[in-house]
């Protein structure tokens, strides 16, 4: 999904859409038998777009279809990704940081359901109306968030360093940054942009948690391949296709 500077931002398009196809796959993990985690509220989200007008025309096929194993993939990668940086949150706090900056964090769910140690706080950037939309979910089935949550609803290709700073993001404090689902998304300069500005932000101590992909990722023939791979699955499936296309 290429980005372009009129791009629309609602929960069922766009970046929405794709937070979305993130929440399925969470949902379908910890409803398996043997869940990598527990995430009660990405079913929520799914719920709530369904009601607002929301529909994925993936049926999941049949059990043994290529269409139902392609997306099992697809899921079971975001599954492991998304209990890979669970685990680097965990640690983060172990260490003693108190302070979370989650970009682009789209659903994501950990600043209600990780037991953070007292006095954390999670910073959320991303686009205003995912943001109220996950907000609004969670506050209509009076769930209250482990660690303090602030949103900061900003496109990250706006001064997002002076929105999180007036938002009461301590830059003289370490920090757990994470870019979950992000890199493929930008295109190298502003990749670069996005590594400085977190650079400028950290304290020492900091860290940042990133998904990257080597070179070949990037290739033509293997754009082709996932294109060809993704077009099986004819609504979930778009979403998941990196950035290089449109």
């Amino acid at each position: 999904m290429a980005r372009t500077d009129d791009d629309s931002w609602d929960i069922t398009e766009s970046v929405g859409a794709t937070a979305l196809g993130v929440a399925m796959a969470r949902a379908a993990e910890s409803a398996s038998e043997k869940p990598l985690f527990d995430d009660p509220y990405a079913q929520l989200f799914i719920d709530a777009a369904t009601a607002a007008g929301w529909s994925s025309s993936f049926s999941g096929g049949a059990a043994g279809s290529a269409q139902a194993q392609r997306m099992r993939m697809v899921w079971a990668y975001a599954a492991a990704r998304t209990k890979w940086f669970d685990e680097f949150f965990a640690s983060a706090g172990a260490d003693g940081i108190r302070q979370v900056v989650i970009l682009a964090a789209g659903l994501d769910a950990r600043a209600w359901r990780l037991p953070w140690p007292d006095g954390t706080v999670v910073f959320e950037i991303d686009q205003p109306k995912v943001l109220a939309f996950k907000e609004e979910t969670l506050a209509a089935h009076d769930i209250q968030s482990v660690a303090r949550h602030v949103g900061v609803p900003i496109d990250l290709r706006q001064d997002w360093p002076e929105a999180l700073q007036r938002s009461g993001f301590d830059p003289a404090q370490p920090t757990a940054w994470l870019a979950e689902g992000l890199l493929p998304y930008l295109p190298a300069e502003a990749q670069g942009l996005l590594f400085d500005r977190i650079h400028e932000l950290s304290a020492p101590g900091s860290r940042v948690a990133v998904e990257g992909f080597g070179l070949n990722y990037f290739s033509e023939e293997n754009q082709r391949i996932r294109k060809a791979r993704m077009d099986a699955v004819p609504d979930i499936g778009s979403e998941f296709v990196d950035a290089k296309l449109s």
